[in-house]
């Protein structure tokens, strides 16, 4: 399944899928173990697919997908940073 398409579902629709894929996936592990080996790309496009429908669910979940990131909440670390090194730089001349 392709992303923008996982995107484009509601939340609901999302775990109605994630609940399809795992059912499929249930399935085709009980057909390997029976010895039909014919499923072994199926059973590797629905693990996928089931970490992409979670991944976009926690990403709706905390609010990530959309947002970019703030260059405010970078800034204040590199002046934290500069501001340790000066006063290293200071305790280095004392002595």
């Amino acid at each position: 399944m392709e992303l923008e398409k996982i995107r484009n579902f509601s939340d609901s629709e999302l775990v109605i899928e994630q609940k399809k894929a795992a059912e499929q996936l249930f399935r085709l592990r009980f057909q390997m173990k029976l010895g039909q080996n014919e499923g072994v790309k199926k059973l590797r496009e629905l693990k996928k697919d089931i970490a992409r429908i979670k991944t976009i669910a926690r990403e709706r979940e905390l609010g990530l997908y959309g947002e970019k990131p703030q260059a405010e909440s970078v800034a204040p670390k590199a002046a934290a940073t500069k501001a340790r090194k000066k006063t290293s730089s200071k305790k280095k001349e004392a002595r």
